[in-house]
């Protein structure tokens, strides 16, 4: 199983400066994947929670595809409704090219209601325009000349050159815990990136409504690439209160253990405090990422 970080692309932590630090971290300590996140219009709501500076994830990522040699980098996860897809899809393929196919694309319909009146996208319909953008952005990148008719797009005869480097086209991970974003993850998707999960939840409840889902669509099952918290503590929290990654070290590599067993084959590291400042100091992320990391390669 794989392990990836997720990157923090907003707020006073977000520097240039820092950006290359965590892209040496990462690629030194081994780290398979090296993700971040998307907004546009950084309006109220989304200030309260991701705060200004918001470095967009595609500038940043082509950035860090020559800052990095190894890890995969990608999005947890565009916000596919705020974009056209023929522009999500070409600046996905141009960093897949950039990276030698190192490009995750994680997909979302967004939450932030203000954002989408701020853009001029109808939020009650984000589900449904992110359906279509998915449906076009695999036509752009599995075609050279691709056209696509749909009810919030329409394109003919549109030449999408450079094509990614990895084929079919670059893994799509489906956020989202409803039954509509896991019949996205069947439809569209490679994976499903479900974020801060508890282990019961997954194992006894989504997991087995994934499978149904995946049944009823015909479609083999995504594969499981949660994103989770890592909040590491000196003592043991009770599990009736707790989300996976969060506790003593020995709960954090159960729950990866967990994982793993749950068939997962890469688990985001999230180590974003929520607030802001405390993610100014970058060591104290790095003790818990390799404190975490090193006691779960010893398992294997």
């Amino acid at each position: 199983m794989k392990l990836g970080i997720n990157l923090l692309n907003f707020g006073p932590a977000a520097t240039p400066d820092n950006f290359g630090k965590w892209a040496r971290f990462a690629e030194d300590r081994g780290f398979d994947a090296l993700m971040i996140s998307d907004h546009v219009a950084v309006t109220l709501e989304v200030q309260s929670r991701y705060p200004a500076p918001f470095y967009d994830p595609f500038t940043l990522l082509g950035w860090l595809a020559a800052m990095t040699s190894r890890v995969e980098i990608g999005t947890t996860v565009t916000i596919l409704p705020y974009r056209h897809p023929l522009q999500t899809a070409r600046m996905a393929a141009n960093i897949d090219v950039l990276s030698g196919g190192r490009f995750i694309l994680g997909a979302g319909v967004g939450w932030a209601k203000q954002e989408f009146q701020a853009l001029g996208v109808p939020f009650e319909r984000r589900g449904a325009i992110a359906n279509e953008c998915l449906a076009a952005i695999k036509r752009c990148w599995t075609e050279d000349v691709a056209s696509y008719e749909g009810r919030f797009f329409s394109f003919k005869d549109v030449h999408t050159g450079p094509r990614p480097i990895r084929q079919p086209h670059p893994p799509i991970w489906i956020g989202g815990s409803s039954d509509a974003a896991m019949q996205r993850a069947v439809r569209f998707g490679d994976a499903w990136h479900p974020i801060r999960i508890r282990i019961d939840w997954l194992r006894d409840k989504a997991l087995p409504r994934l499978r149904e889902i995946a049944a009823m669509e015909q479609r083999p099952v995504p594969l499981l690439c949660p994103r989770i918290l890592v909040d590491v503590r000196s003592e043991p929290l009770p599990g009736e209160k707790r989300v996976a990654g969060q506790g003593s070290i020995d709960q954090i590599v159960a729950d990866l253990k967990a994982l793993s067993d749950l068939g997962a084959t890469c688990v985001l590291l999230d180590t974003y405090p929520g607030n802001p400042e405390d993610a100014v100091s970058l060591e104290p992320h790095w003790r818990m990422l390799d404190a975490v990391a090193s006691r779960r390669r010893t398992l294997g």
